[in-house]
């Protein structure tokens, strides 16, 4: 397989925000790896199968079901332990692995952010793939600007699933996914930008990027609680179809 390049980032802490529910809440985050690049195609292809058209783009079209299985796919490929188990439609993360798998949405924004607090962590131009560039498609990862963590297309180009939920109470099992896409405005493809799906949506403009390391914890990591999880869901409410709007 095409290696998957990761890049190190140092423990920190990160300040997330829903702008729906007004909630601000701060992360201590361990130290981890995260991608480099979104995955391509070709990764994709070379792992479960998937005709690679373009194979230096980020790979789209694929649900948060099958981002998970493409991480433990990649883990068995370079003798890891995979991280995840699955029960049905379940998903069980062992967070002591130290195997592929999606980042948590805390780690997500703060390799985004490398440490700016702005929006953007560059003018968009330079940066980001958007609306404003008139492109039809996701387009060839790295031609952007990288952040200070050495990160390309964090902002623009595709959205990266995330780990997390993105709220029990409102969505159910919806999945965060976070950076805005190629055919987004400004006012999407920012750090602090939270939207999601279902785990088996699929759009032309949603991908991921890989992040790596293990806690010592049992069902709590790195911003992301079981717990928590299962507390906000105490309180159901209507469930929109397939995707989160825009907040």
């Amino acid at each position: 397989m095409s290696d998957i390049e990761m890049r190190p980032l140092p423990a920190g802490t990160v300040e997330l925000h829903d702008a729906r529910t007004k909630r601000r809440w701060h992360v201590e985050l361990e130290p981890f790896e995260i991608g480099v690049f979104a995955v391509t195609e070709e990764q994709v292809s070379e792992l479960l199968g998937i005709t690679a058209d373009h194979p230096d783009r980020p790979a789209v079209e694929l649900s948060w079901q099958r981002a998970v299985r493409f991480c433990n796919a990649a883990s068995e490929w370079e003798g890891l332990e995979p991280v995840y188990r699955f029960d049905g439609e379940e998903v069980h993360w062992d967070v002591t692995g130290d195997g592929y798998r999606l980042p948590t949405e805390a780690e997500w924004e703060y390799a985004c952010r490398a440490g700016s607090r702005a929006p953007h962590y560059g003018p968009l131009s330079e940066i980001a793939w958007t609306a404003a560039d008139g492109v039809q498609n996701p387009q060839r990862v790295g031609e952007r600007m990288p952040n200070l963590n050495g990160l390309f297309d964090t902002l623009g180009n595709v959205w990266e699933w995330c780990w997390d939920l993105l709220d029990p109470a409102r969505y159910g099992d919806y999945r965060v996914f976070r950076g805005g896409g190629f055919a987004d405005d400004a006012w999407s493809v920012r750090a602090s930008t939270r939207r999601g799906g279902d785990p088996h949506t699929t759009q032309d403009d949603l991908g991921v990027r890989v992040a790596r390391g293990g806690f010592d914890a049992v069902d709590e990591a790195q911003g992301w609680s079981r717990a928590a999880d299962e507390e906000r869901a105490l309180s159901a409410g209507p469930r929109p179809s397939r995707w989160a709007p825009r907040r």
